[in-house]
């Protein structure tokens, strides 16, 4: 997205890439990756590097397991009490806070540092020493929450980040959408938190003042794009997903605030109508902002300029407000009545389907605005659970010092000796015996072995003192299901049969027959495959990747590693192997 001038990180040198590779050869085959490129950027993008043909690939921008909130922040103090009591409601829990400015980020984390959170502050004006150790402790579970600049997070792989919260507004949606997508990366839900003042947006503008005409344009409309997400009443997961040009096909998420705390809808049949007669009458040429005016029939220059204020639509909405009006232009735009021409700045244009609203239309209803200091602080976080059952967050805790402090003994990552679903399962179920812990996701008997039992004795402890009715004891326990293809890969592993005529026996292609070999050891199981590495890997690669999963890995992830080792020319399938090897004899 630093490629194309619609991006919001664009830079003008990116622009001769093609130039570069020309020069070098014009048969080059070129991939361009990103993971926040609106329809616009992708074009310009595909465009400027001159990619023709192209195949395009677009995966879903729905971040599904991320809960999305905007509160008003009201003032300084107010605002880091809030965000206080937001960490405190999830004792034991990573997260990123998130400021622009580096005495916030040393203030914020001493207070939270003080009421009881362990906390960091992390910016570019520390030595990198410093940096460096801020970053391994928080990578390493020995620091709760980080307070940080932007400088954080490029290259930052966490798993387990419960919550991001944002004390100022960021400055385009690609940015709040790239630092949220920090929580919730193993698949558990994760909160999205961002307080949300004008003032903000006007400190920002300042800063533009000295940029370039074009800079201070595109960057005043990414703005106007995360105000209007900021003060939406509207479903936030749809709004999101339609800025990136996808359809998220529903009224409402049920995991943000807007759809966990519905405001009452207005009849706005009529102003629809209006709204897209008066782009028509000033010619599809001009912003929100001036249809806004002309709206209320504001007496400005531009207005009499432009002899608007002698049209028969000027003022014809002047008995609403300027935020009702902005509300009816945004639902336009969300509901495809109107289209935002981002290419030109901004300017608003009517839609074949607005067009079919005028001749025939239908009944559109709006939530109006809400007061968000009128919903209890309390309310908001417990409403917002993650998914499952009652998981007991003091037995979380403790669970984590013990994973913890495991790790360092057998000097392994936390995350090898039991994963984070693992973990809260055990804070759900109660296990207090190694059989019990065998019924846990993710935990086979030879991991309940080696790791298993000095988690089912604090467990059994912590159960005894409390009075503890176990869930465990009312559940159902499940004989495994292991398919024939299954037991017929095991049984030709432990036979030692090449892999290529395992899935040739099976039917499979060698790449559904290594996600297959994951899941197993993923399961628990251990599978010998050295036979198979030791003919058909180099020795050296075996070792690196080996090493990888147990110095420098954060998680098990294959994509991360294939990230992290791009440089030493190692295939998925060659990183696939080797994590079979290191579940079997590490984790496992």
């Amino acid at each position: 997205h630093c490629i194309s001038e619609w991006g919001h990180d664009f830079r003008p040198e990116y622009r001769r890439i093609r130039t570069m590779i020309d020069s070098i050869n014009k048969e080059i085959p070129i991939i361009a990756l990103t993971a926040t490129a609106t329809p616009k950027v992708q074009s310009d993008i595909v465009k400027n590097l001159d990619m023709d043909p192209v195949n395009i690939f677009i995966s879903s921008f729905n971040r599904d397991n991320l809960y999305y909130e905007v509160r008003p922040k009201i003032n300084k103090d107010q605002t880091i009490k809030e965000i206080v009591q937001f960490v405190k409601t999830m004792p034991g829990k990573t997260g990123i806070v998130y400021v622009q400015s580096r005495k916030s980020t040393e203030e914020i984390a001493k207070i939270l540092s003080v009421n009881g959170v362990i906390a960091s502050a992390y910016h570019a004006g520390l030595d990198a020493k410093t940096r460096s150790k801020v970053q391994d402790n928080f990578l390493g579970d020995e620091l709760e929450v980080i307070v940080a600049t932007i400088a954080f997070g490029m290259g930052i792989d966490k798993p387990d980040v419960r919550f991001v919260i944002h004390y100022d507004i960021p400055k385009s949606i690609e940015n709040y959408y790239q630092e949220t997508g920090r929580g919730g990366r193993d698949g558990l839900q994760g909160k999205c938190l961002t307080f949300y003042s004008y003032k903000d947006i006007l400190k920002q503008e300042k800063f533009l003042r000295d940029k370039p005409v074009s800079e201070r344009e595109l960057s005043t409309q990414l703005m106007e794009e995360i105000i209007a997400y900021a003060e939406t009443s509207s479903c936030r997961r749809s709004f999101l997903l339609h800025y990136f040009g996808e359809d998220y096909g529903k009224d409402e998420c049920e995991l943000c605030d807007n759809c966990k705390y519905p405001k009452e809808k207005i009849d706005v049949t009529k102003e629809m109508g209006l709204a897209i007669q008066m782009v028509t009458q000033l010619s599809e040429n001009y912003t929100i902002k001036m249809l806004v005016d002309f709206a209320q029939g504001r007496s400005t220059k531009d207005m009499r300029n432009f002899k608007f204020d002698k049209m028969d639509l000027y003022g014809v909405g002047k008995d609403n407000d300027e935020v009702f009006w902005h509300s009816i232009f945004r639902h336009a735009i969300l509901n495809n009545l109107l289209h935002k021409e981002i290419e030109q700045y901004g300017l608003i244009k009517v839609s074949g389907a607005g067009k079919d609203f005028l001749k025939k239309p239908y009944k559109v209803e709006i939530p109006i605005n809400r007061d968000f200091s009128a919903v209890k602080t309390s309310d908001i976080i417990t409403n917002a659970s993650a998914k499952g059952g009652a998981l007991d967050e003091t037995l979380m805790k403790m669970l984590k010092d013990l994973r913890k402090s495991e790790a360092k003994r057998h000097d392994v990552k936390p995350w090898v000796v039991f994963s984070e679903p693992s973990l809260q399962d055990m804070a759900t179920y109660y296990p207090i015996s190694l059989p019990d812990m065998n019924e846990i996701q993710g935990v086979s008997v030879g991991k309940a072995q080696k790791y298993g039992k000095p988690f089912v004795a604090l467990i059994k402890e912590y159960v005894e003192e409390n009075d503890i009715d176990r869930a465990m004891e009312h559940t159902v326990k499940q004989v495994a299901n292991k398919s024939r293809d299954k037991v017929a890969i095991i049984q030709s592993i432990d036979r030692k049969i090449p892999l290529d005529y395992i899935a040739e026996q099976v039917g499979m292609s060698m790449e559904d027959l290594l996600n297959e070999l994951n899941m197993i050891v993923d399961a628990g199981t251990k599978l010998n495959i050295d036979y198979y590495l030791n003919d058909n890997m180099d020795e050296d690669v075996v070792e690196e990747i080996f090493d990888y999963f147990n110095d420098d890995a954060e998680d098990d992830s294959v994509e991360s590693a294939i990230r992290e080792l791009q440089e030493e020319d190692i295939t998925m399938e060659e990183v696939q192997l080797v994590r079979i090897k290191f579940m079997t004899e590490v984790a496992n």
